[in-house]
């Protein structure tokens, strides 16, 4: 096998890995995904040829969410572009991916064709996928790739692919490359290297003009819409080159969807259940807060069992002098019981006094004399998939928010980017799917685990990094807060 054959083999087992089954020849699951795309087949073939002009080879749904996918991925680029333009859906692309697809030959093609025209392509078979996995698949090849900046290129710009393949994203991210149009055709047998492959599922996407010049890196650097070329009159979207009121030619009759696409296609995996080993105290029960907090926003903490006859002494109800015992402030309050648990403490500004009651079997001490304060409530656990965003469960709000301990599932960093994104480094976007960016953050393993979530206001700019085999994306001025990930010892 040559090299080049090796490195395909790479592209393929990334679409295809974790395909958990295998359809059977007349399995339940085949008959839908083949009636996915060849269900109107029948009723038009007995039609004249108006009818069969409204024939494609690709589903409405899958074309939008393919369009705008590549346009969600060519705007968020780092370095930022800054000549990116708007793409588009080109009917003659999708034609020529039409007939290529139709051959069902696993390689570039037609010949012809190609000296004009880029072409990614993407095969699999077994549990049904979205075109548009196969599109993030292609993308996240940015894991091999490193940007040429200009002062590299004299005059050419170096090829700087540290993996078997990379292509695949430069073409997508092509600056000039304006207009797409792609096909998925079910394969009855397809000889994909020297093995046949009954009932695959093969996805053609066309690309004009042509990317992946030798010596030329894919896009500008720069400000974002900075340099876009004149015939754009300077309009700018989501940092794309755009012109306005696109339009893409669409010369055949379809009809449209009248409700918004579904942000997944697939369902979510259950998530993996919650550990029941008990976790270990992380503070004593005469611990004083004075003692462990130190900032505005103070952390959670694990207390022990029988809190309730020790020596800590409690001043106040409701607010709480921070020389009380946080654990025994926690029973008074009935955040926790003497069974101990978890809790949740907030610091807040000095007050005149503080007042005693005897509460949950804890008698607590009157004290006038102006002092800083705390609060504390008790911390909920639940679970956590890995699509789980931060503005779901614990939008950031004045003068503060309290989140539950969630536990994350296993297999969140092969999760595409298009349904688990991860928006900046330390501080993510409240967009970004919290298990997923706890592992890019380093706090759990690709094994999963529990987090801890600290909401924060909204940030200005996201800088995207490759961290923990995750590539987050850059974004400005995104809607919505933010928040940062903490490890959670046992």
């Amino acid at each position: 096998m040559t090299w080049v054959s090796m490195a395909w083999l790479f592209v393929l087992f990334l679409c295809i890995a974790d395909s958990s089954s295998l359809f059977l020849p007349d399995s339940k699951e085949l008959r839908q995904l083949l009636s996915r795309y060849e269900g109107e087949m029948d009723q038009n073939s007995t039609g004249n040829a108006a009818s069969n002009r409204t024939r494609r080879a690709i589903r409405w749904s899958d074309r939008e969410e393919i369009l705008q996918l590549h346009n969600k991925l060519r705007g968020g680029v780092y370095p930022t572009a800054s000549n990116m333009e708007y793409m588009v859906w080109d009917d003659e692309l999708e034609r020529s991916a039409t007939h290529w697809s139709e051959q069902c030959q696993w390689d570039h093609g037609p010949e012809d064709l190609l000296m004009s025209i880029g072409q990614n392509l993407a095969v699999h078979w077994g549990r049904y996928r979205s075109p548009a996995f196969h599109v993030q698949a292609w993308y996240d090849e940015v894991k091999d790739y490193t940007y040429p900046y200009p002062h590299e290129c004299n005059p050419w710009c170096p090829d700087r692919c540290s993996g078997p393949m990379c292509t695949h994203y430069t073409q997508l991210v092509w600056a000039t490359t304006n207009r797409v149009g792609c096909a998925v055709h079910i394969c009855p047998r397809m000889n994909v290297w020297g093995e046949i492959w009954e009932n695959s599922v093969y996805l053609v996407c066309n690309y004009s003009p042509k990317g992946n010049w030798i010596g030329e890196a894919p896009y500008q650097p720069g400000r974002s819409c900075s340099q876009c070329p004149p015939s754009y009159g300077g309009g700018c979207r989501n940092n794309l080159c755009y012109r306005g009121e696109q339009s893409h030619m669409d010369m055949n009759e379809v009809e449209k969807p009248q409700v918004p696409l579904p942000p997944r296609t697939t369902a979510r995996p259950a998530p993996k259940p919650k550990p029941t080993t008990p976790k270990k105290p992380n503070i004593k029960c005469e611990t004083r807060l004075r003692d462990k907090c130190k900032g505005l926003t103070c952390n959670r903490y694990n207390c022990p069992a029988n809190c309730m006859n020790k020596k800590g002494k409690v001043w106040g109800t409701l607010f709480y002098d921070v020389q009380s015992s946080i654990c025994r402030t926690a029973i008074h309050f009935g955040a926790i019981n003497n069974n101990g648990g978890l809790v949740d403490v907030t610091r807040m500004e000095k007050l005149p006094f503080f007042v005693r009651a005897t509460k949950n079997g804890i008698d607590s001490l009157s004290k006038y004399k102006p002092s800083n304060a705390f609060v504390v409530a008790r911390v909920e656990e639940t679970n956590a998939d890995c699509y789980t965003t931060g503005a779901e469960v614990c939008p950031f709000k004045k003068p503060n928010t309290r989140c539950p301990r969630l536990f994350c599932p296993g297999n969140c960093k092969s999760q595409p980017s298009y349904w688990s994104p991860v928006i900046g480094n330390n501080i993510y976007a409240d967009s970004s799917s919290i298990c997923k960016a706890a592992v890019h953050a380093g706090v759990i393993s690709g094994d999963g685990g529990f987090v801890d979530v600290l909401p924060l206001d909204k940030r200005k700019n996201y800088v995207g990094v490759l961290k923990n085999g995750i590539q987050s994306e850059s974004k400005s001025n995104t809607e919505g807060g933010s928040f940062r990930v903490f490890a959670v010892r046992q």
